[in-house]
């Protein structure tokens, strides 16, 4: 074969077993300090299975060279002779650039890798003391530290250990390390030895035997005299000794360094004395300690020194931590401090972090850590320190559901797993995900993902971290239920007292209405509670996590008292995946969605599946509505079942925008506008058909047969616009003609009380949401006649129109009445507001000064007009003044401008030129959202409200309803701030000129 085959053949069998630089590799494999027939089979193959091969093989090189020049073929004999050591040894080197150096530095240590005994597989505290107990100084010891690290990692990576086996190893490591310290700094100081007893107990992740490979290592001293010494002259020895003891691990020499010794978690944190007597601490946590220092002692374990002393004060802190819970708002400090945590990450870091982010270890162990103190006080099996040890004994007390226990307990490994082998590649502190390719690629292959590594890794991690977080605040429901159904036996294995606990937890604000919810829902052996007690878990997730859990619980128990004989009810929940969360969700998202339902609870199984949540197609809806009318007995009747048709599609339309805004995963996600367009789409086409629906009665109940004239109802501005929000009155105006050979008097007659009757049937008092028509929009507004013929439009737009009118006329739209009347009236006024060559300045100056009138005088007393959505600053109302301007100038030029919905126009004038399109995705966003506000808070409310609510829940629900976590109303309108006041600088040089 020429020369040129072979090497292509061979760069070809490099690039297969995972190399990414064939040309250095095949340079290192025949570096004479391997020897070329080390490049044989077994030593490729052992390669190819690290995490980066390329890596693998120069630390090796490199490890090779560092041989003394008698011992190098031994050490090759040996590698290629021995497939345990040869896969140990390679598997660090190929993960580890830390590790690889540390070996270069000592390069007989490879030795420790060679056989581990039975023994050796899982060793503890003594084993390590063992192999730590020959270092006399802090240099010994940071040699002797990183031979055990080796020998850990080498377990870890080739799957001897699995991840909660090697994090405890690390912790029983750093204990031995930190008592190997202690025994330094004791031999260096033997007067201070002698004149204190001192411990030291682990904190944080080595008191729970859970460390990472690189850590602070968090510890506390207690100290108190020997016998027969003063105490301070005690504590300032003790003072030395634990100073000296951080300063042996903490210290960098040419051997690297060990770890830093945290001891902040001691009271006071920094300014407090780093040693403190036992009575001293038990003073501070009894009187000083927040809250957030319990938790912390949930960890704390004697790890080196006095052993008395050190057991001693475990015995007397732990029942503090137990007594935690019963202080005041205990359960809202440590969701507080998680959060305070999650908003302390930098922005640029946010999606990256495995420890602190949204899904990341923090939340889980959150979780456990609230289940752990709040239930621990009564059950004894909660108190390990260790995460997973104490998830498991959640689960077996049915604290926690066993899937959601195994799917937590699954996602913690992941992570942890992934944050060791980031900490590993070079021994540095960080949980951050990497972005540069390689390195995601060997993390990949490092936990095994061998075919794509990069993408199976980071599909993996989100769909962990979206588990995670899913189920961050979902730990506490099952045995809730559980206690709720025996409450009728007395036989409660979790009392009343502790039940309100775990509901306040959950955020309800009256426990004690809450439980009795649930005993009238799950109490009993019946067919009906038993799926409630199936279905409660599901659904108190959903309460948990809105705004008022109080209400949606309550409104659950309604609807299911109103349909609990209904057989296809609690099977719809049990049966439609989604049925229940969509359902949970509607309930508990605000006031509107539930009154619409209450009214009509069978409405309930639009929610079971995807399609029960679409709109209706306007033409299918117009269809039901004149066809339900046309078989009533009587108008009123007929209007009845119109609005009652309204009333379900205004729950449907209501379901599917809670569903999609606050469960995208359930519902298909839609940008904010996209799910804006289709809520005011589908509340203009139910409107409108209303409308068609009444006017049918109306007409048939004048009597007239034919009668004498034809009607057409224009919608005007919002509804024109199809931009309707929750609580939006139906704006129109309405225009009639003779029909033929009919007299005009009598037209204007009939057609006035056609209309009248249609206005009067749509206020009738009833339990359905009344549709207000208003039709102050008309020429001379309440002074003027209801209805006006073609040509009195005609003649009254020639004579009187005045530029505000041309401006309202943008939004004209015909809904309902004669189709061809309200073509011809839409004819007549486009050349009002699409004027031939524009306005002239007197006209937009007149625009202008309506404008500044409108924001001096009509916003109302006391409003912000920061926060205020239709007149406040960069609101609704500027936007749309500046998109109508904009069309009254350059429509008659530009076809695409001649539309009535306010977004389409901002993206003709893009298209057209008029408007950069920076300038008019500011506009968007800023309209966007204050239309979205004003849904949420008629959604919250159930009243329309321009601004945001006073109350705090409500407050909380709309933030909620514009995807913001909880606890973050204060960041919402400080985008709502944002957001508006970069339109209204818009506004101020589009629409003023300056």
């Amino acid at each position: 074969m020429p020369l040129g085959g072979r090497r292509d053949s061979r760069f070809g069998q490099l690039l297969r077993r995972g190399f990414t630089d064939p040309t250095d590799a095949a340079r290192l494999l025949d570096a004479p300090a391997l020897r070329s027939a080390a490049a044989d089979g077994p030593l490729l193959d052992a390669l190819a299975a690290t995490a980066d091969p390329d890596a693998a093989l120069g630390a090796l090189v490199r490890l090779a060279e560092a041989q003394p020049d008698g011992e190098r073929a031994a050490f090759l004999d040996t590698l290629l002779a021995a497939k345990p050591l040869r896969d140990r040894l390679l598997a660090v080197l190929g993960a580890s650039d830390g590790l690889a150096d540390h070996l270069v530095r000592h390069p007989a240590e490879w030795r420790a890798l060679v056989a581990f005994e039975t023994a050796d597989l899982h060793p503890g505290t003594e084993e390590f003391e063992a192999a730590l107990a020959d270092a006399a100084d802090p240099d010994g010891l940071r040699v002797a530290y990183h031979r055990a690290l080796l020998t850990i990692a080498a377990r870890d990576i080739t799957g001897t250990t699995d991840v909660a086996e090697t994090a405890a190893e690390l912790a029983d490591l750093a204990t031995a390390t930190l008592r190997a310290a202690l025994r330094i700094a004791a031999a260096a100081a033997p007067d201070d030895d002698a004149a204190c007893r001192l411990a030291v107990i682990g904190m944080g992740k080595c008191g729970g035997r859970e460390l990472n490979y690189v850590s602070d290592v968090d510890v506390i001293f207690v100290a108190e005299p020997a016998d027969g010494a003063d105490e301070g002259p005690a504590l300032q020895a003790a003072t030395r000794l634990a100073a000296h003891l951080m300063r042996i691990c903490s210290d960098t020499t040419a051997e690297g360094t060990i770890w830093p010794v945290d001891a902040n978690l001691r009271p006071e944190g920094r300014n407090g004395p780093l040693v403190r007597t036992l009575v001293s601490h038990l003073a501070y946590y009894r009187r000083w300690a927040k809250t957030w220092e319990f938790q912390a002692l949930l960890k704390a374990r004697p790890v080196a020194g006095d052993e008395a002393l050190g057991a001693e004060y475990a015995a007397a802190v732990a029942p503090l931590v137990w007594q935690a819970v019963e202080r005041e708002n205990f359960v809202s400090d440590v969701q507080r401090m998680r959060r305070r945590v999650e908003s302390s990450i930098p922005a640029a870091q946010a999606e990256r972090e495995l420890k602190l982010g949204p899904g990341g270890l923090r939340d889980v162990e959150f979780a456990v850590q609230l289940l752990q103190l709040v239930h621990g006080r009564t059950d004894p099996e909660l108190r390990g320190s260790s995460t997973l040890d104490a998830l498991a004994a959640l689960a077996a007390g049915g604290y926690v559901g066993r899937q959601d226990a195994a799917s937590l307990d699954a996602s913690y490994r992941f992570l942890r797993t992934v944050e060791h082998r980031i900490q590993l590649r070079r021994l540095r502190r960080t949980h951050l995900m990497p972005t540069e390719e390689a390195e995601l690629r060997s993390l990949g292959r490092s936990l095994g993902f061998a075919g794509e590594p990069v993408k199976e890794l980071t599909a993996a991690w989100r769909r962990h971290t979206a588990g995670v977080r899913r189920l961050h605040e979902k730990l506490f429901y099952r045995p809730l239920l559980d206690a709720v159904a025996r409450l009728d036996a007395g036989q409660l294995r979790l009392g009343q007292d502790a039940a309100k606990e775990r509901l306040v937890a959950l955020g309800f604000a009256d426990p004690a209405a809450a439980l009795r919810h649930l005993s009238a829902l799950a109490s009993g052996v019946t067919r009906k509670a038993a799926i409630q007690r199936t279905l409660l878990p599901v659904l108190m997730a959903s309460f948990a996590d809105s705004a008022d859990p109080d209400s949606g619980l309550l409104n659950f128990r309604k609807v299911s008292d109103a349909l609990g004989t209904s057989p296809w009810y609690l099977r719809l929940l049990r049966d439609e995946g989604a049925a229940a969360e969509n359902l949970a969700r509607v309930l508990s998202a605000g006031r509107l969605a539930p009154d619409l339902l209450l009214r009509a609870p069978e409405a309930v199984a639009l929610l079971g599946a995807a399609e029960g949540l679409a709109p209706r197609p306007p033409a299918a809806l117009a269809q039901e509505i004149q066809a339900a009318v046309g078989r009533a007995d009587t108008a009123e009747s007929a209007v009845a079942v119109a609005r009652g048709v309204r009333r379900r599609e205004l729950f449907r339309t209501a379901a599917a925008d809670i569903v999609g805004a606050y469960a995208p995963d359930v519902a298909p996600h839609e940008a904010p506008g996209q799910a804006l367009d289709r809520v005011g789409s589908a509340l203009t086409a139910l409107n409108a058909a209303t409308l068609r629906g009444a006017l049918t009665a109306a007409t048939a109940a004048i009597g007239h047969r034919p009668p004498p004239a034809r009607l057409a109802v224009i919608a005007m501005g919002r509804f024109g616009g199809h931009e309707l929000s929750y609580g939006s009155d139906a704006d129109v105006v309405l225009v009639h003609e003779p029909a033929e050979g009919a007299d005009e008097r009598a037209a204007a007659e009939a057609a006035s009380a056609i209309a009248n009757e249609m206005i009067r049937l749509l206020q009738l008092p009833s339990i359905d949401p009344p549709l207000l028509v208003d039709t102050h929009l008309r020429p001379e507004g309440r002074n003027g006649p209801l209805v006006r013929s073609l040509t009195s439009y005609a003649a009254y737009y020639r004579r009187w129109s005045l530029v505000w009118e041309s401006q309202a006329l943008l939004r004209a739209e015909p809904v309902a009445g004669d189709a061809d009347l309200g073509r011809r009236f839409t004819e007549l006024i486009d050349p009002l507001r699409y004027p031939v060559g524009g306005l002239d300045q007197d006209a937009i100056r007149e625009i202008r000064r309506l404008k500044a009138r409108m924001e001096a005088e009509r916003l109302p007393r006391g409003a912000d007009p920061t926060l205020h959505t239709k007149l406040g600053r960069g609101g609704l109302s500027d936007v749309e003044w500046t998109v109508q301007l904009l069309q009254l100038r350059h429509a008659h030029e530009v076809e695409a401008l001649r539309t009535t919905r306010t977004r389409g126009a901002l993206a003709a004038a893009v298209g057209a030129g008029l408007l950069d399109a920076e300038d008019a995705e500011v506009l968007d966003e800023a309209w966007v959202l204050a239309s979205r506000v004003r849904n949420a808070v008629m959604l919250v409310r159930a009243r329309p409200q321009d601004t945001f609510p006073a109350d705090a829940r409500e407050s909380a629900a709309v933030a909620r309803y514009l995807g913001y976590e909880p606890g973050t109303v204060g960041r919402m309108l400080d985008d709502y701030r944002r957001t508006t006041r970069r339109a209204r600088t818009v506004v101020e040089r589009l629409f003023y000129e300056g």
